[in-house]
């Protein structure tokens, strides 16, 4: 494939990881199971300090501008369009997304929570693993463990868990205690994410003759 043709993929792969990955957060939402590592930093620290005072979309934007800035710092080379995309439209992508979920299930009961957090876990993993193989910059987050693992010489899938027990552990300081579906993320999103990376993203970018390059 030509040089043309794989730019379009990549920009297909960040348009729809993007979108992809926030509408999980709203799927983990709504199963009241507890919310991606992350999210879990993020929602933490908004519900103790800013709840009152700002919606989460304007909050997440302005706390992804921070880490943005020391990102430029520390992983420069893992910024680009998609760490924009990700940065300004997460937010307002999560809100959109418990909204419809909300109104097509209001009070789901435990079966239909259960395929909740299995879609948002699936959904997630898969999302990531599209716009970290698209390599157009990847959330202002991702690009930590992504650095930490190229630095250190260490395994993605093992930063990665550390990463996000870090962020469990700050979000339960901050009174948002962690679900089910939190600690499911935290230890399996590394692990899974290298998974798609082999079984879908790496073949659908470049073709399945291509030797895969990810992290074990």
């Amino acid at each position: 494939m030509n040089q043309q043709g794989i730019f379009q993929k990549r920009i297909f792969m960040t348009t729809v990881g993007v979108i992809l990955c926030a509408i999980a957060v709203g799927f983990f939402k709504c199963s009241q199971f507890g919310v991606d590592p992350f999210q879990c930093f993020a929602q933490g620290i908004w519900g103790r300090f800013f709840q009152t005072g700002i919606s989460y979309g304007s909050y997440y934007t302005i706390l992804s501008g921070i880490m943005l800035v020391l990102d430029l710092f520390i992983a420069r080379s893992s910024m680009g369009a998609a760490t924009l995309v990700n940065m300004f439209l997460t937010g307002y992508v999560v809100d959109f997304a418990c909204m419809v979920i909300s109104r097509f299930s209001p009070n789901p009961d435990l079966p239909v929570r259960i395929i909740f957090l299995a879609v948002g876990v699936l959904v997630m993993c898969f999302a990531s693993s599209l716009y970290m193989t698209s390599n157009l910059g990847v959330s202002v987050y991702d690009a930590i463990p992504i650095v930490i693992a190229g630095k250190r010489k260490l395994p993605f899938k093992f930063v990665r868990v550390g990463c996000d027990l870090l962020c469990v552990i700050i979000g339960t300081a901050a009174g948002l205690l962690p679900g089910i579906g939190t600690l499911i993320t935290a230890f399996f999103m590394g692990p899974l994410i290298v998974f798609f990376n082999h079984s879908f993203s790496e073949p659908f970018l470049f073709g399945k003759k291509t030797e895969f390059t990810s992290d074990e």
